[in-house]
């Protein structure tokens, strides 16, 4: 598969997050823990959204969508995309959806497009959220979420390391050093400076490129246990492309297309807030110019092994050349190893979420699993 041909896969699995690697489980025949959901009343998990019938540049920093401060109990995590959606209506305020919520609201207020969206939302509640109760938060764990399934699954929101958020970020800190959810203003400092020196002072691919790279040796250099193996390798390229896609106002055309101003990336990156005025993209958008990011310096799926530059290749969970191995990976072992031998509602809707996610990835030429069954 091309690389051009990856931007739906890209786009989609960081515009929820800015992702690890999926943790590597051990043998799942010791697992003793029944997860068994005896609910037969609980509704089906509701189709994907449709397409919404219009998809231009439209206003979204409206009137109906006002920014509003986080209130006491607000959840909020390590994706700019997301918190700004919630802190203008979009999305629950409160930062906890379900994810046709966050498919329509990518949707409304990014003009993502379609299947891009579902892959995110999808993806996303399989790894973090409450497939019993359909929520998801888009920060950190939270009872909201309702009762949780046994363990070993975590329920633990977007912001949960090694499973939805990951090292590299180019305005959040690895998670090694601290707080990786929130806005870190040196990191910005140096999007700053590398958007001045290979942008003219504005965010784009070229910029992207250059600064993907750095991110990357920075966290070799300093990271012991950093790691960019599988799909954080895909959607490290993917953040980098987002921000000079969805964060640009959808009236610019021409040669301002793609390049974001330092003002408006501070509104989204530390404020969570459209810029003044704001429209969103003028067509739907996926992730366009991850492959120009790559090809800058192209770096294969590795981590440090435990010490500073100490990185090793390793392809064995995929990566941006690689969908299909993600997608097995992902249903074959990530999957199972968080839900070893779920029964009841847990189950039926395991499996109905899975066929969501492989109805919007469809990796080419990688046949459907059926971890649990078919029905």
């Amino acid at each position: 598969m091309a690389l051009k041909n990856l931007s739906i896969v890209l786009f989609a699995l960081v515009a929820v997050s800015q992702t690890n690697a999926f943790p590597q489980y051990g043998s799942l025949g010791g697992l003793k823990a029944r997860q068994e959901v005896d609910e037969p009343s609980s509704p089906l998990p509701p189709p994907p959204p449709a397409p919404p019938s219009f998809t231009g540049a439209k206003l979204v920093d409206d009137e109906d969508h006002p920014w509003m401060p986080l209130q006491s109990g607000d959840i909020r995590g390590p994706c700019p995309g997301l918190n700004t959606l919630a802190s203008h209506g979009y999305l629950p305020r409160n930062g906890v959806a379900s994810p046709s919520d966050m498919i329509k609201a990518v949707q409304e207020g990014f003009n993502m497009e379609t299947q891009a969206a579902r892959v995110a939302a999808y993806s996303a509640h399989l790894l973090e959220g409450n497939l019993v109760t359909d929520l998801l938060s888009i920060g950190g764990k939270t009872s909201l979420t309702g009762p949780d399934p046994p363990a070993p699954a975590t329920v633990a929101g977007i912001s949960n390391h090694g499973s939805f958020e990951g090292d590299a970020s180019m305005t959040r800190i690895d998670a090694f050093f601290g707080d990786h959810t929130v806005f870190n203003q040196p990191l910005f400092d140096q999007f700053v400076d590398f958007s001045n020196r290979f942008g003219n002072g504005f965010y784009n691919y070229t910029v992207g490129g250059e600064l993907r790279f750095h991110r990357i040796q920075q966290s070799i250099e300093t990271n012991p246990q950093f790691s960019i193996r599988g799909f954080r390798h895909l959607t490290a390229y993917g953040e980098a492309a987002f921000v000079a896609n969805i964060f640009v106002d959808g009236r610019k055309t021409g040669a301002d297309a793609h390049h974001l101003d330092m003002d408006s990336a501070l509104s989204f990156f530390r404020d969570m807030r459209f810029p003044q005025g704001f429209f969103r993209p003028s067509s739907p958008t996926a992730g366009e110019g991850a492959d120009i990011i790559f090809a800058a310096h192209p770096t294969q799926p590795g981590s440090n092994n435990g010490a500073v530059n100490s990185f090793v290749v390793d392809t064995s969970m995929g990566g941006l050349t690689d969908p299909c191995t993600f997608y097995v990976q992902f249903v074959s072992t990530t999957i199972p190893a968080l839900y070893p031998n779920p029964t009841g509602v847990l189950r039926r809707n395991l499996i109905i979420n899975l066929g969501f996610l492989y109805d919007a990835l469809s990796p080419p030429n990688c046949p459907q699993l059926f971890p649990y069954g078919q029905n």
